[in-house]
């Protein structure tokens, strides 16, 4: 018999692989449908959740823009604290006593000094805008009711993710889009840049996906699991791999605008709780990743 689960945020990018996902599980799971879900809204919340109390709950959803963090502050609070306690609570009205997933993110550790790399789960968080600090205040919220309520609570902090679907807000997303558009002609093959000489820990949304069943399965509750592929990637090498990949090449043009010096040249996180604690590893190499976001792109342009 599938073990019902509860996702907010399904409609999402993270979410809709998610679903996929669930389909090739072969039966493990029954993804309640809920619709779209107002966190803001307790009316709501009880009403996605009077067909059936979950056996476990992936919390996806929030506010995850962080310049629009900055923008409104207390939105953001309201929407990733305030809507994330008014879940529990809901949770707790239906009866719940299954195990709770939330999704947090890497962005709360701030700025990590490169000889602290690869970052890991000991550092102390030190966020350094409106939307880690959200983030952080629900991990901190949801620790505590793993210790009051006795719900078995595990929290995920994840680093870059990319794959199929992504927007275009996103960098690897964005020069994809660009570049399957000069593949086909539609624009010439000049990139306009920021400061591309970073580097980042990108993750195949799948392996993320994977990780996050790991760690809702086997997780220690109240324990925060960095999700990551351990390895560090200039985004400069990344964008040319794209580029040969579609037999293009480009001139990247650095725009002064956009050269805003990053305050963290280098992001390398650790996995090695992760895996200790579950078994996973991420299966899908880099390359995998960017000949489907490559593909999807000259699909979705196709469509424009």
């Amino acid at each position: 018999m599938p073990r019902k689960l509860f996702v907010t945020g399904a409609t999402g990018f993270v979410g809709q692989h998610l679903a996929r996902r669930l389909q090739e599980m072969q039966g493990l799971w029954q993804l309640l449908e809920c619709g779209r879900v107002d966190l803001l809204q307790p009316n709501d919340l009880d009403a996605a959740l009077s067909a059936g109390v979950p056996d476990a709950v992936i919390h996806l959803a929030g506010q995850t823009f962080v310049p629009e963090a900055f923008r409104d502050p207390a939105a953001t609070l309201q929407v990733n604290v305030q809507g994330t306690l008014n879940l529990l609570q809901a949770l707790k009205r239906a009866g719940f006593s299954g195990s709770f997933l939330y999704v947090s993110s890497g962005d709360v550790y701030g700025q990590v000094a490169e000889e602290d790399l690869p970052i890991h789960e000991g550092l102390p968080p030190r966020p350094r805008n409106p939307y880690a600090v959200s983030k952080l205040s629900a991990e901190l919220l949801c620790q505590q009711w793993s210790y009051t309520e006795g719900w078995h609570i595990v929290l995920a902090r994840p680093f870059n993710h990319v794959g199929a679907g992504q927007r275009d807000a996103f960098v690897l997303a964005s020069a994809a889009r660009q570049i399957a558009r000069m593949r086909l002609g539609l624009q010439p093959p000049r990139l306009v840049v920021g400061d591309v000489d970073v580097t980042r820990d990108f993750l195949d949304v799948r392996d993320v996906i994977d990780a996050y069943f790991a760690i809702l399965e086997k997780g220690i509750s109240g324990e925060v699991y960095n999700v990551c592929s351990g390895q560090e990637q200039k985004i400069r090498d990344l964008i040319q791999q794209l580029a040969e990949l579609a037999g293009v090449e480009l001139e990247l043009v650095e725009d002064p605008a956009r050269m805003r010096r990053a305050e963290q040249r280098r992001v390398c996180a650790s996995n090695v709780k992760l895996q200790q604690a579950t078994g996973w590893k991420p299966t899908i190499t880099i390359r995998q990743t960017l000949e489907t976001i490559l593909s999807d792109w000259e699909t979705r342009v196709l469509q424009e």
